[in-house]
């Protein structure tokens, strides 16, 4: 089977809710996902724009979600450690946990959520970046799912 990251905030390809961007409330949406692999010892989850005018734009960081968890709930905390074990790293606007769309005025951009099953637990400290998580699921993803979502602002 394959791993699938689904939302019920908007269908992949649609656009982004305003209330899940810097334009609304800038809270995080409510995420599910099907059984892991076999042997996942904890998820990952990053969220970026590969539109930003500068490179890819990191919006959220979140590493070692236990296997157990199927969801996030809407509007994560942006606290290095969460009550389910999981913890958060620093986005691209230098804060803790998620940071929504927020794009110059003109072109829509996409916004990917990739989330990834793994063998191992990245016991990384909280605050940790987009780069240090890469390295430390290098070699040990198991299963790799993907949502996208559009957003623009005029």
């Amino acid at each position: 089977m394959t791993l699938q990251l689904t939302t019920p905030a908007f269908k992949p390809g649609a656009d982004i809710p305003a209330q899940y961007t810097c334009d609304g409330s800038d809270m995080s949406p409510a995420l599910s996902w099907n059984i892991p692999p076999e042997g996942t010892q904890s998820f990952a989850l990053i969220l970026d724009d590969p539109d930003a005018p500068g490179g890819t734009w990191v919006h959220w960081v979140l590493y070692d979600l236990p296997p157990t968890e199927g969801e996030l709930p809407a509007g994560v905390p942006p606290n290095g450690k969460l009550p389910f074990g999981a913890r958060q790293g620093r986005n691209d606007f230098g804060r803790t946990g998620y940071g929504g769309p927020c794009p110059p005025p003109g072109p829509g951009h996409r916004y990917y959520f990739k989330l990834y099953a793994l063998d191992k637990k990245l016991e990384l400290q909280p605050g940790s970046t987009r780069a240090q998580v890469d390295r430390s699921m290098r070699g040990h993803i198991l299963a790799h799912a993907e949502l996208m979502g559009r957003y623009h602002r005029t």
